[in-house]
């Protein structure tokens, strides 16, 4: 494994990637990239080999999922699948817990770069693109983890988001979404769209019923208000 330090020298450099990206149109909001794909591609690609450079990098998994998979059964048998996998942490904590895991990010870097991280990973990294899945993926995982993706998606993108994320879920499977939150008219006060708890119940499409959703409040002045929302497929 490629070793990196999550340091105060990282996390201003991390700080001053976030204010210089703020500059930029933000994903999807450019009508020649509706998608925001392009966006991410410039952020890797700009990246270099710091992941300092990627404002969403931690270099570790979410805290969110480390909890919620320290407070729940073993995985081992189960397949996963990390969506938008970025930089391969939350790919791997999946893995570590027992999942036969892939991962896929529509960057080709992202990709590479998690590679270059995790050399000996059992993890099957990929390309691809949420809205153009391969056909054999479909119902073919028992645990779909999304994190910090639908916030990047307009409101008009979100129903389209959440079939094709449904339809990536087993009988009796689950997903299990990691996201910003918000009220219903609280203005947007940063780059990303925190979702609405409307929002995250429309994710509960195709035979998916909402479990469980917690809260999370933010833990700090500069934190964000989270949503940790688990939805399983009925039959």
């Amino acid at each position: 494994m490629l070793r990196q330090e999550v340091d105060a020298d990282f996390l201003a450099r991390r700080s001053a990637a976030r204010a210089r990206l703020d500059g930029l149109a933000k994903p999807g909001r450019d009508p020649a990239d509706s998608t925001g794909a392009e966006w991410f591609r410039y952020v890797y690609a700009a990246a270099g080999e710091d992941p300092a450079q990627v404002p969403w990098a931690r270099l570790a998994p979410h805290p969110l999922l480390a909890a919620w998979l320290a407070s729940n059964d073993s995985l081992t048998g189960l397949r996963a699948l990390d969506v938008a996998c970025g930089l391969g942490d939350n790919a791997e904590a999946l893995a570590a817990a027992g999942a036969e895991t892939t991962a896929f990010d529509y960057a080709e870097r992202a990709i590479a770069w998690a590679r270059q991280r995790f050399p000996e990973s059992a993890v099957r990294y990929a390309v691809a693109d949420l809205f153009d899945l391969p056909p054999e993926w479909e119902g073919a995982f028992d645990l779909v983890h999304e994190c910090a993706t639908l916030q990047t998606f307009t409101p008009e993108q979100l129903p389209s988001a959440a079939a094709a994320l449904a339809r990536l879920v087993a009988p009796r499977g689950r997903l299990l979404v990691i996201t910003a939150a918000r009220e219903e008219e609280e203005p947007q006060t940063t780059p990303w769209r925190p979702l609405s708890r409307q929002e995250i119940e429309g994710l509960a499409v195709d035979g998916l019923g909402l479990e469980t959703l917690h809260d999370i409040p933010a833990t700090s002045p500069s934190g964000a208000r989270l949503w940790r929302a688990l939805l399983r497929r009925r039959e």
